[in-house]
């Protein structure tokens, strides 16, 4: 079978660490642990769900649609870094700038599903990628990744005590300043796109 033929396990391997990275839902367990406090609960299921069908639609469309409504993937990141800088923002100041609200389901969805787990980084990577290697191998690189988001997401209560209430503060802390740099450098990048 020609489907079969074109799975290449180090291709698979590649992407699933270059996904893994860029999505970093490892370095996102102190944000979720706010949205969490914030929201009393956050659905795994739903989330994982909601960010695979969003990677998915990208990377199958994702160039169309961003024509089709005439925005340039250079301004989606730059949307992406700002409301990346503002999380980053209310870890830091420990102030809300996002309002809770009372259906934790809309907060599973945003910010956790889009745009932490599928955030302008992820899907402009994914159209990258796309253009590198065999679309089997990305499918399989994301179903991956998406377990092990499902996984993280899933055990977050037992994350959140075994860090402890004095490790989630400092994490948030921590984690807030890279979020804020990570912000920066996706803007500053994007930006200087926008005028070349």
């Amino acid at each position: 079978m020609e489907f079969l033929d074109n799975f290449n396990y180090k291709d698979i391997l590649t992407i699933s660490l270059i996904l893994f990275a860029v999505i970093d839902i490892l370095g996102s367990v102190p944000i979720i642990l706010d949205i969490r406090a914030k929201a009393g609960h956050i659905d795994a299921r739903q989330a994982t769900l909601v960010s695979g069908m969003i990677m998915f639609i990208f990377l199958f469309v994702g160039n169309q649609i961003l024509k089709l409504i005439g925005i340039d993937l250079a301004s989606f990141s730059i949307a992406g870094s700002i409301v990346i800088f503002l999380i980053g923002l209310e870890m830091i100041l420990n102030r809300d700038i996002f309002k809770s609200h009372d259906d934790p389901r809309t907060s599973t969805i945003v910010p956790i599903a889009f745009p932490l787990i599928a955030g302008a980084g992820t899907l402009t990577t994914l159209l990258s990628l796309r253009a590198e290697y065999a679309l089997e191998n990305i499918v399989v690189s994301v179903l991956i990744n998406l377990t092990v988001i499902f996984i993280v997401l899933h055990f977050i209560p037992k994350i959140e005590k075994i860090l402890g209430e004095g490790g989630i503060a400092v994490l948030r802390r921590v984690f807030g300043i890279i979020l804020l740099s990570i912000a920066i450098k996706l803007f500053s990048k994007n930006l200087s796109m926008l005028f070349i």
